[in-house]
């Protein structure tokens, strides 16, 4: 399921690059949360132990080395010693079932453990697909649906990236997507998330940062100071490229307060991840005007839970105003009749730096349906952001 270390999100190497760099002593914690309460077969969490145990043979190699210092030409010579040196260590995870419900937790230092969110996800949602072995289309078909849905996107003018490793139904349909879309003369296709799938079909990678740096930020500062100091450090690490920012870790409203013209500036666009797409295109062109910047020199990704038909009608609202591109995800590389896990690994604990006191993190969403973390901890971020 997981044959090589770049089967993984871009944006996970990318932070763990800049982790390296500025929060190298930092140590945290992540926790499976099950939003859709699936219940997992009996015995299934020694299936993932035992998926998870094989991971700790893999590394970077010399091909892969080189392919990245080519095609990420962000990533420093010291980093990619470190990644080459790099391999994932199974007891920083930690799995166990209560009759249908699993538990899933990683802890350690994050610059070691940072890598393990996405293809976690991806070995549960195969996993468990393999397990129940559900009725799906046949290859044929799913064939069809995939590139039907992408001419329909290129038809309307849309550049989309496909950004969906970590709910797959398994790591042969991804595969399967990527080739059924390039095989069409026009698809729209401007990259993928995955490091891996790039470097195969001669894509580019694309992701920048997650929600799990600006949480960390809250811990390392408070959540009213969160959003400027994430920003801030990302531009120290990443002053000219990788420049998309990511508005509602603690909602988009408390965000654009330190989206001042400067970072605005700096920033080559935002994405979008929870709340109404339209309000949010309107909110940003509305922000990026008010500081002085044309939006239509700006960008927004969107990446919300994203379908063929929602991301046309998005489009529709962007055009002429804005720059527009869209990340979709298990729409992509779980469409074959079943219905997808709805899983997430998140950040939840983080102690910044030795000596400092650890303290939970969570994620105050523009959609409530997608808040993480300890209840009290979310009451208690709200008051503190008087939300």
């Amino acid at each position: 399921m997981i044959e090589t270390i770049l089967d993984n999100d871009l944006y996970k190497f990318t932070m763990q690059q800049a982790v390296c760099r500025l929060y190298p002593k930092a140590r945290v914690r992540y926790e499976l949360t099950n939003r859709s309460h699936t219940p997992f077969p009996a015995g299934f969490d020694v299936l993932i132990k035992n998926r998870v145990a094989r991971m700790a043979g893999l590394g970077l190699t010399r091909d892969e080395r080189g392919w990245l210092e080519k095609a990420c030409p962000y990533f420093t010579k010291p980093y990619l010693d470190y990644l080459s040196s790099y391999r994932y260590d199974p007891d920083q995870v930690e799995i166990s079932q209560q009759g249908h419900t699993l538990s899933v937790r990683v802890a350690g230092p994050w610059s070691r453990t940072i890598l393990w969110e996405v293809p976690l996800m991806a070995v549960i949602s195969e996993t468990y697909f393999k397990v129940t072995a559900p009725d799906i289309l046949s290859r044929q078909a799913i064939r069809e649906r995939n590139q039907t849905k992408v001419k329909l996107m290129s038809d309307a003018g849309l550049t989309f990236v496909e950004f969906g490793t970590r709910r797959r139904f398994s790591s042969a349909n991804h595969a399967h997507f990527l080739e059924d879309v390039l095989d069409l003369d026009h698809h729209g296709l401007a990259g993928t998330s995955n490091v891996h799938f790039a470097r195969i079909y001669g894509l580019v990678p694309v992701g920048t940062l997650a929600h799990e740096w600006i949480m960390f930020h809250s811990a390392l500062t408070d959540y009213a100071r969160a959003n400027a100091a994430a920003m801030d450090a990302w531009l120290k690490v990443y002053p000219d490229v990788l420049g998309i920012a990511l508005t509602d870790t603690f909602t988009t409203k408390i965000f654009l307060k330190a989206f001042t013209r400067d970072r605005a500036g700096r920033f080559s666009g935002v994405r979008h991840d929870s709340g109404d797409p339209e309000i949010f295109t309107r909110n940003m062109i509305s922000h990026y005007r008010k500081k002085g910047i044309d939006p239509a020199a700006k960008a927004i990704v969107f990446s919300d839970g994203l379908d063929v038909e929602r991301a046309i009608n998005i489009h529709k609202v962007c055009r002429g105003q804005v720059k527009d591109s869209y990340g979709i995800g298990t729409n992509l590389t779980n469409d074959v009749g079943v219905d997808p896990l709805n899983i997430v690994i998140k950040l939840s604990w983080v102690e910044p730096e030795p000596g400092m006191e650890g303290r939970p993190t969570v994620k105050l969403s523009d959609d409530p349906g997608k808040h993480t973390g300890d209840p009290e901890e979310l009451l208690y971020c709200r008051k503190a952001l008087g939300l």
